[in-house]
């Protein structure tokens, strides 16, 4: 029998998620016809490097019941400020980046806490506007990183598998699940997410927690779009929509739900993971680019039935009607 507190949404969805593509990257050479590589781990976790913070920023407002769109400008931002800034000194580069992503999450935060009003208008605006200054500030060209050095670093190998990059990206994740765990900062976050006005009433406080996580998100996709700049040795001023989709994609298969409320960093580590093995059973079976959309949605879908309400009712009702049916066996005599 699956324990309550095992079977919940938040711990489920991830588990599955992550056992799913695992078992199809480890049969991924029955496909390719070559054994696996420990450089294919390798890349795995690059991916997962690239994508992590930008999952956890987003991922940690969704617990709080928001939505950060602007995480995506800040991605930006943060790669040009960190190219701009930290040519001589790439720690400068990577603490300004930093600094400018946590003012803006506190200046929205802020907006939001104090306003009363919706996290969407406010970050979508907020995207918009940092479009267009990364645009006004590389000319919309992609600003070349002249430091090698730093290049080299934030992707040498480390244990085989790992790179520098990758690390600091996983330290994210514990630092977040240690804080949210063993504090009451998750709690807090979960019951904002649930019920806002309850929150309050029960000395919650919200102004101050919300313009916390708006901090700490502008915080992460600053410092993911810096580590991600000095890795390709050029900072893009335009990421696209895709980061984004694959952050939301990743903060679902992690088990946080978009009506706030739910969800762990551990969760969005096992999310993020999955969204990093699949596009890496992709490039490892030489499939079509549009399989990696198709894997995607497959797994959304499969993840979607499994939380499903409707069918949750379906199995306990079987379940029940099953323990009814099932005799009692007599005691022995």
């Amino acid at each position: 029998m699956i324990h309550r507190s095992v079977a919940q949404p938040d711990r489920l969805v991830p588990a599955t998620a992550l056992v799913i593509v695992l078992i199809a990257f480890l049969a991924s050479p029955l496909i390719s016809g070559k054994p696996m590589a420990v450089f294919d781990v390798y890349n795995a976790l690059q991916g997962f490097a690239q994508l992590g913070l930008l999952a956890l920023a987003i991922g940690i407002t969704m617990i709080a019941g928001e939505f950060d769109l602007s995480v995506a400008g800040t991605y930006a931002l943060g790669g040009i400020l960190a190219v701009r800034t930290g040519e001589t000194s790439p720690v400068l580069g990577v603490l300004a980046a930093m600094a400018a992503g946590a003012c803006i999450g506190a200046v929205q935060g802020g907006l939001i806490a104090r306003l009363r009003i919706p996290s969407l208008p406010v970050t979508l605006a907020t995207y918009i506007a940092l479009l267009g200054l990364t645009y006004a500030m590389s000319g919309g060209l992609s600003t070349t990183y002249r430091n090698s050095d730093a290049t080299l670093w934030v992707d040498q190998t480390v244990g085989g598998v790992f790179s520098p990059r990758s690390l600091l990206t996983l330290a994210a994740f514990l630092a977040a699940a240690i804080m949210l765990a063993r504090t009451k900062l998750g709690r807090e976050l979960r019951a904002i997410g649930g019920d806002r006005r309850a929150s309050r009433v029960a000395g919650v406080s919200v102004d101050r927690r919300l313009v916390g996580i708006f901090t700490a998100s502008g915080t992460l996709a600053a410092l993911g779009g810096a580590l991600l700049a000095y890795s390709y040795a050029s900072a893009n001023p335009d990421p696209g929509l895709q980061p984004l989709i694959l952050a939301v994609v990743a903060a679902l298969l992690g088990g946080v739900s978009l009506a706030g409320g739910r969800g762990a960093p551990l969760g969005l580590l096992a999310g993020t993971l999955s969204v990093a093995l699949l596009a890496q059973i992709v490039a490892i079976t030489a499939l079509p680019d549009f399989s990696t959309q198709l894997l995607y949605a497959a797994l959304l879908a499969v993840i979607v039935a499994i939380e499903s309400p409707g069918l949750r009712h379906i199995v306990d009702r079987a379940r029940a009607r099953y323990r009814h049916d099932t005799p009692v066996a007599e005691p022995d005599r």
